[in-house]
């Protein structure tokens, strides 16, 4: 593997960060909108070197230094873990406006961190932007370089400078590095203001995440990397999920898409509830596009510490379960705070159960003495002249698992059968937690 380089984006709001960082990562990932504030965290990717590599490159929020806006100081510390991190930083301005004061305090804030800057006029195209970057060279910071990051133009020029700041790719064997073959991607999803930011913080032990009481603070979903023991989970913080329909219209919508996109790239997920509310009907809908994605699941009760009589709430929350949402019955529950930490060292065993499960590749000679045992002590009734049969049972596929069960039936067994089936996988093979599939294929005698 590779220790990469590191490109930071910097600048004040609606410039264009987020458009570059597409344009460069040649990806979708980062929210563009003409809206202040739609990067609030720190968004990470790959961009790969014309001249061979890769490096990676970090969009931030926008700065705005002496704004009174209650994000700002927040959104100014993610941004200055991100540049004392990075091995160059490049300072987007809007070449359509001019110099304005907030460049000069941004620039001088740079220089005060003792970073290599490399100053970018955005949107080249506009009409009379060429006379408008002559103005950048007072900011002291070198010549500036004029690109379009909406059309792609002024990016050979601009990655020709920034080679002149990039170190070498190290390249290392993951042997050497110690590091662990697998990682378990984990998506935390959940309604706005569960908690999700600050338990992702509690679990990697720094404020990697922005945390606020304001729902909707985290728009965009943010990777964080945590290793215990001989396992590397990786965590993606996911913007609060809506239901489609209501959903507001800008920002809000596009980050409904980049959570369940980020969710069906995980492995297992982490469903936050708050257990003062309880389970919602929001939390079911959320709950299910994670089952009906195949991931892996535990179902996380947060704000445990606010609870007074917990008896009853957990008597509550089971209630709920088999009211509404009957398939939570097959996850495991982890009851903790975030806040105080309390209960948070339970989740990382269960996700590593969880994980196993979802990878499950069980045999077919044990799955087929499970089954057969099951089949004889309760088979199907019986749906024409001939005798319930089975012949085997295989596995066919994981993550998550699903089997086919070949018997000798001409229609499929009443549904209450085939999930008494499953009921019989899945605490035969610790399958907890996951959404298994049992097929039923009929085969003549």
């Amino acid at each position: 593997m590779s220790v990469q380089p590191i490109v930071v984006i910097v600048g004040r709001p609606i410039v264009g960060k987020s458009t570059l960082f597409n344009r460069l990562t040649r990806s979708r990932r980062a929210l563009v909108h003409d809206l202040p504030g739609v990067t609030r965290d720190r968004i990470i990717g790959e961009a790969e070197r014309p001249g061979g590599g890769q490096v990676t490159v970090v969009d931030t929020g926008g700065l705005l230094l002496g704004d009174e806006d209650r994000f700002v100081p927040m959104i100014r510390s993610q941004a200055e873990v991100a540049i004392k991190g990075g091995d160059v930083v490049l300072l987007i301005l809007d070449g359509e406006h001019g110099l304005i004061p907030e460049d000069r305090e941004i620039a001088e804030y740079l220089r005060a961190l003792g970073v290599p800057v490399v100053p970018v006029v955005n949107k080249a195209d506009r009409k009379g932007v060429d006379l408008q970057a002559q103005e950048f060279f007072r900011l002291g910071l070198g010549e500036p370089i004029a690109v379009s990051a909406e059309h792609g133009t002024g990016l050979v020029e601009l990655w020709d400078e920034l080679d002149l700041h990039l170190p070498e790719a190290e390249i290392f064997d993951d042997e050497d590095l110690g590091l662990p073959e697998d990682e378990i991607h984990v998506a935390v999803i959940g309604r706005p203001n569960v908690g999700k930011s600050s338990l992702v913080n509690r679990l990697v032990g720094d404020a990697r995440v922005l945390v606020s009481e304001v729902p909707g603070t985290t728009r965009d979903a943010v990777d964080v990397i945590c290793e215990v023991d001989d396992a590397r989970f990786r965590f993606v913080d996911t913007a609060g999920i809506r239901r489609k329909g209501r959903t507001d219209k800008g920002p809000e919508v596009l980050s409904v898409v980049v959570a369940r996109r980020h969710l069906e790239r995980a492995q297992i997920c982490l469903l936050l509830v708050d257990a003062v509310e309880g389970i919602t009907r929001q939390d079911g809908h959320v709950a299910g596009y994670a089952w009906d994605a195949g991931r892996g699941l535990v179902l996380v009760v947060n704000k445990w510490d606010l609870v007074t009589d917990r008896e009853k709430a957990r008597e509550e929350i089971s209630d709920q379960i088999d009211q509404q949402l009957k398939f939570l019955r097959q996850t495991p529950q982890v009851f903790l705070s975030a806040l105080t930490g309390k209960g948070v060292h339970r989740l990382f065993p269960t996700m590593r159960r969880v994980h196993r499960a979802h990878g499950a590749k069980i045999s077919t000679s044990d799955l087929n003495r499970v089954v057969k045992d099951a089949f004889s002590r309760n088979p199907p009734p019986s749906l024409g002249k001939r005798e319930p049969k089975i012949y085997y049972c295989t596995q066919v596929h994981t993550r998550p698992p699903h089997f086919v069960l070949f018997t000798n039936l001409d229609k499929k067994p009443h549904f209450s059968w085939t999930r008494y089936m499953e009921n019989i996988l899945r605490e035969a093979f610790s399958l907890e937690g996951v959404p298994f599939r049992v097929m039923i294929r009929g085969r003549k005698s």
